[in-house]
């Protein structure tokens, strides 16, 4: 997949290390299209719900947790990206 929001891909990460306390990584640690949660970069779901509500406060949308398609928004860094740029526009 294309890296089209450099920058904001940077925020994200930002944001992710920021709102999870992660300490001894650094946005470099982290791949565009690396997987968050599980084997990649090792999130849990606590971890999502924070980074949920650090994402919703920061980019000003709403983030339905319940929704069938949630998951993968937040799989990687350019899935929830992309996300944030599709709920800003509508």
């Amino acid at each position: 997949m294309s890296d089209q929001h450099p920058d904001l891909n940077l925020e994200i990460k930002r944001l992710i290390i920021d709102a999870l306390g992660l300490e001894d990584i650094t946005p470099e640690d982290i791949g565009n299209d690396q997987t968050l949660f599980g084997e990649g970069l090792g999130l849990d779901s606590v971890d999502a719900l924070e980074l949920g509500l650090a994402i919703q406060k920061r980019y000003g949308i709403k983030i339905d947790a319940d929704a069938k398609d949630t998951r993968t928004h937040f799989s990687n860094v350019t899935s929830l990206a992309a996300f944030v740029t599709a709920k800003q526009a509508a």
